[in-house]
Order: C-alpha cells, then structure tokens, then sequence
C-alpha cells in the first residue's frame, strides 16, 4: 500500500521552502504527496494569485508532487476564518488518510505562518475525535513542522542531498517572489534563496551529510535500530 503525506502551507512556495527536498524524497520513493495551501497569497507585493499559481504548478511538477492546490481563504485572514480552515483540514485528513501531516513551524516571523501551524495542530488532534464531525475519523501517525523563515530549532533532520538541487530549482520557478524584476523590494528579493540554501547546508552538516531538512514533531518519533525517519 503506498504511504500518503498530506503538506500544508499558507501560501504557495512555503511548502517549497521549508520542505521541498523531503518532499521530492517521498516523491521519489513512491509515496504520494500532497500540497496544499490554504490562500492563494492574494496579499504578497509582488506577482498575482494566476501567476503565483502558474508557478506552484511549475515547481510542484519540478519536485513529483502530482496533486497540489491552493484553496480559497483570505490571506491574512486566517484567524478570522479559523473554524472553515479547521473544518476543512480536518476534511482533508480524513479524506486522504496520511501517514504524516506537516505545517509550517509555530517559530516563525509571518503571522500566517504561525497561524497555519495553530489551526492545522488543532485539526490533526480533531480528525481523530469519532463524534467530531460526519466523516469517519482518521488521525495521522504523527504531524512534523518545518521551518520556513530562519534556522529553527530542529529535533529531526532529513538528507536530502540527492534532492537538493531538485528543491532549488523548484524555488526559481517563483520568480516573482524571488526576483524583484519590476516589482518592490522585499525580504524575499534580498538573497532569501542563497540563505535557505545555507541553511540547509548547515542543517546537512549539523547531521553529517551535505545538505537537510530539520523538523520538529507533535509527538515523539520512533524510530527502530537501523531504520531512518524517510
């Protein structure tokens, strides 16, 4: 039977940043993953919802993630619709029944960031509930949280030195977040690539290897003698 990790983000690309090498790693082993972003960023400086959308496909085709989408919240307006986004996740787990669940890190500087992490930790502990809505309750084995603005803090961290490359060039396709070209100045246009490279690198070096991915996890993982986290 082949294993389901469902990945949600806020916006399209933070799936990208903070885990697009574990991803095309699943991607590769066979596994079927799945993105999904709650907003279409209707709110970032640069770009626009049909191009930003033009370019997660791009990048998710880049990766092997073959089912990715971007629902229709208010960006920035995640807490005001927190009971919807709840629902909906909660729908979602239940539907695609995933062995893993990942979010956006709760230590993160974006507000919708943080929000996302709150809202989809509040759904992973709902989908499990029988009397908690109509679908029949699933709850994932675990939910892992990865870090997309910073270093973080990681308990666990996944090689992803054969995917790297893959990871990078799955970011470029959003060139209007990452190239100004005509568009205002932001953090992201400031060499934010080149940092979650070193990141990662530093990461991959923290745990011998050349570059990775660091999480942290809802609960404590169990890991077997000789058996890795992917």
């Amino acid at each position: 039977m082949t294993d389901t990790y469902l990945c949600i983000g806020a916006h399209p690309d933070d799936i990208e940043i903070g885990m697009g090498g574990t991803a095309a790693r699943l991607a590769a082993s066979g596994a079927e993953v799945i993105f999904v972003n709650l907003t279409q960023a209707e709110m970032s400086s640069n770009g626009n919802p049909e191009l930003r959308q033009r370019e997660a496909a791009a990048a998710a085709d880049i990766l092997g993630v073959h089912n990715s989408s971007s629902l229709s919240f208010s960006d920035r307006g995640l807490r005001l619709q927190e009971r919807n986004v709840h629902d909906e996740i909660v729908r979602l787990i239940r539907e695609w029944r995933p062995r893993w669940l990942f979010a956006p890190s709760v230590h993160d500087r974006h507000p919708d960031h943080r929000d996302c992490s709150v809202i989809v930790r509040e759904a992973f502990f709902s989908s499990g509930i029988r009397r908690y809505g109509n679908e029949a309750a699933f709850r994932p084995d675990n939910l892992f949280y990865y870090q997309i603005n910073g270093p973080g803090s990681p308990q666990i961290a996944v090689d992803i030195s054969d995917w790297a490359d893959r990871k990078y060039e799955a970011l470029r396709c959003y060139r209007s977040q990452f190239e100004q070209a005509g568009g205002v100045k932001t953090p992201l246009t400031n060499g934010y690539l080149e940092d979650v490279e070193a990141r990662d690198r530093l990461t991959g070096r923290e745990a011998g290897v050349q570059f990775a991915e660091g999480f942290t996890s809802e609960k404590l993982p169990l890991l077997s003698t000789g058996v890795d986290f992917i």
